[in-house]
């Protein structure tokens, strides 16, 4: 039996907690086509040890986007990323670098893909501390809402009747809660004064607030850069170049690499790996 026809794999916690059932669909079909070791980590230090330990197996993720950057990240830390193909069968909630990659939606259809595809060459954004890109990176990073509570609980207006003090202070609070917020908003998600270096040439510099930043690593050795300045008034032309190395410098900036949030950070630099890394797609 060649190496092709024996898998590890390796099924994210996350995954067998929100999809038991198509994590155990794609076993089944793993299973049919090839002689197949699972492995069920329950957290990254389990996840590495069991890539540390694949041997000769082809590496088979079942989990969704972060399952697929923790084991792309762990490959490159311990130089492993230029053996075998990597493949995903994704199942869980985030599943835009996979769908972008084009590894098809289904534990069916991903797990036939796993035993039939072929190996596609990725390129790879990496940064001086190990980190890695699949997808793209922004600065500053998408801002997530927080699931606020906004009503007390359920029992508290029934609560409420027939004590006139009690009705006296909730409309008080609602008072004070209606009045416009005077938190100053977290460092990072505004307009920020960064310098951007793309292979060396300045494409903004710290005289210019920066509005937004996307690198994105774009096939062909280069990755896609895009730098939005901030502006009042007339809209600023947003200045896109193709680079292999990118460097933001500044003050502290936070920055979402994938579906990582990092930072905050002084500087940064972004090297394009090309074709680093494969994952196994449709032929």
């Amino acid at each position: 039996m060649s190496a092709r026809d024996q898998l590890l794999v390796v099924i994210d916690p996350v995954a067998r907690r929100t999809d038991g059932e198509s994590v155990r669909i794609a076993r089944d079909v793993l299973g049919a086509g090839a002689a197949i070791r699972t492995c069920l980590p329950e957290g990254p230090e389990d996840f590495a040890k069991a890539l540390a330990r694949r041997g000769a197996r082809r590496l088979v993720v079942v989990g969704d986007d972060r399952a697929l950057l923790r084991a792309v990240g762990v490959l490159h830390r311990e130089r492993g990323l230029g053996g075998a193909a990597l493949s995903l069968v994704p199942v869980g909630a985030a599943q835009t670098l996979a769908r972008a990659f084009g590894v098809p939606a289904g534990a069916v259809a991903a797990a036939r893909a796993v035993l039939e595809g072929a190996e596609r060459r990725l390129d790879l954004l990496v940064d001086e501390s190990d980190g890695v890109v699949l997808g793209d990176l922004r600065i500053p990073p998408v801002r997530v809402a927080g699931a606020g509570a906004r009503d007390g609980p359920a029992g508290t207006a029934a609560g409420a009747e027939g004590h006139a003090w009690l009705r006296t202070c909730q409309s008080f609070v609602r008072t004070l809660a209606a009045r416009p917020s005077r938190v100053v908003a977290p460092p990072g998600f505004g307009p920020a004064r960064l310098r951007v270096e793309a292979d060396g040439v300045t494409l903004v510099d710290l005289d210019q607030p920066v509005a937004g930043i996307q690198v994105t690593a774009g096939g062909g050795g280069l990755a896609q850069v895009e730098v939005r300045p901030s502006s009042v008034g007339a809209e600023a032309a947003p200045v896109r170049v193709r680079a292999r190395t990118v460097t933001v410098s500044g003050a502290d900036f936070r920055y979402r690499a994938d579906t990582v949030l990092a930072g905050p950070v002084r500087s940064r630099t972004w090297t394009v790996r090309p074709e680093a890394w494969g994952l196994t797609l449709p032929r």
